[in-house]
């Protein structure tokens, strides 16, 4: 009997706390769009008293930004890539000596300190195939 009240207490109270729950977010919802609304109500009457034309409230997004921002960051990865003059030397390297963008030393690399480079090819290296049959 008593397992009965409780559990039906408990039910109770817990459907009660949720709709108390989505009573508080609606209420603060509607809070939120009557503030909105009470701000365009003021700008909209303002605009009509000093004469002006009511401006629609838009959201101003240029898409060129993104694609500027982009090209912009590219500058300090490219720039890691490229010695400076002073450090270039005078003749240039054959192609099977100059590092590929892969093969390249990567920003940070140098700071590196618990792993030992191996060679291509060699030992757990891209040739060893040992544990994949």
């Amino acid at each position: 009997m008593f397992e009965r009240i409780f559990g039906g207490l408990t039910r109770w109270l817990i459907r009660a706390v949720l709709v108390a729950a989505g009573l508080v977010m609606f209420l603060s919802l509607l809070a939120a769009v009557l503030v909105l609304a009470l701000a365009w109500a003021l700008r909209a009457l303002w605009a009509r008293l000093t004469g002006r034309p009511v401006v629609p409230w838009t959201m101003r997004v240029d898409p060129r930004t993104g694609w500027s921002t982009v090209y912009r960051s590219s500058g300090r990865w490219s720039a890691a890539r490229t010695a400076p003059a002073a450090e270039t030397p005078t003749r240039r390297a054959p192609a099977s000596e100059t590092p590929t963008r892969r093969a390249g030393v990567l920003p940070g690399a140098d700071e590196v300190v618990d792993v030992e480079p191996r060679e291509p090819g060699g030992p757990g290296g891209s040739g060893d195939t040992r544990g994949l049959h």
